[in-house]
């Protein structure tokens, strides 16, 4: 791996247009060496964020980008807890993304033939690679330390053979959902953590700073050979004593 980044941003505000830009920055490169861009999203605050900035960006073209999820709730797609239902209504209808470049689980199955039916779809969307190998995967990181679906203290935090595996007993709602493992978050090219607020500030000391007991699940994400961005906040940033950057408004990474 090339290093950690603790990146500090005034405010989501000015952080927000600096990660569209290390977005667009990474597809330009991924489509030239590859011919192909590869962006795992996740849900939450990241929905709102890039469905304002990513269509901000002049001459965005998303025709060779394949997205999928790094995990989902195992709703139907116009629940309100559905990540791909959001991304659909306030992201896809604005950017040139083909229907074909998105990767959607398939609601209709039990959550673990949803888990198996996903992992398939991935296999098959890149089928020269025994774990598939995304380009750039966007996280986000709960209170508990959570990240994806990987909860503290769970089963699937030791998971080695899977690389999208079924959770039917999430302790945040909803409770059924499928999850990439660690296997394969750790080996994308570049992942970016983005969070936001003074309520993670504590949580966000632990994981990047260490402390007592085992290692919270986003701390366990530790690309083995790509890029790992943390872009945060100052309110979330307000605990930390690591050394971290301070570019401005408009950065580019």
């Amino acid at each position: 791996m090339s290093g950690r980044r603790v990146v500090v941003f005034p405010s989501a505000a000015e952080l927000g247009p600096a990660l569209a830009h290390l977005i667009a920055s990474r597809a330009d490169k991924a489509l030239l060496d590859h011919g192909r861009f590869s962006l795992g999203l996740s849900g939450g605050s990241l929905v709102s964020m890039l469905s304002k900035e990513l269509p901000a960006l002049p001459d965005l073209d998303c025709s060779h980008w394949l997205a999928g999820f790094c995990d989902e709730r195992l709703v139907p797609f116009d629940d309100g807890e559905s990540t791909y239902g959001l991304y659909k209504n306030q992201l896809f209808s604005k950017i040139n993304i083909p229907d074909s470049g998105v990767l959607a689980i398939d609601p209709s199955l039990s959550v673990q033939e949803c888990a198996e039916d996903y992992a398939r779809k991935l296999k098959e969307a890149f089928p020269k690679e025994d774990i598939p190998v995304f380009d750039l995967l966007l996280l986000g990181m709960g209170p508990d330390g959570h990240t994806c679906s990987l909860f503290p203290d769970h089963p699937l935090l030791e998971e080695t053979q899977k690389i999208v595996a079924p959770i039917g007993d999430s302790p945040k709602p909803p409770p059924q959902r499928v999850t990439m493992t660690f296997p394969m978050v750790n080996l994308a090219r570049c992942v970016v953590f983005v969070s936001t607020g003074g309520s993670k500030a504590s949580v966000l000391k632990q994981v990047l700073e260490g402390g007592e007991g085992p290692a919270l699940p986003a701390a366990r994400v530790v690309p083995s050979h790509g890029e790992l961005f943390w872009l945060i906040d100052e309110p979330a940033a307000a605990s930390l004593t690591l050394q971290v950057e301070r570019p401005g408004s408009a950065a580019k990474l």
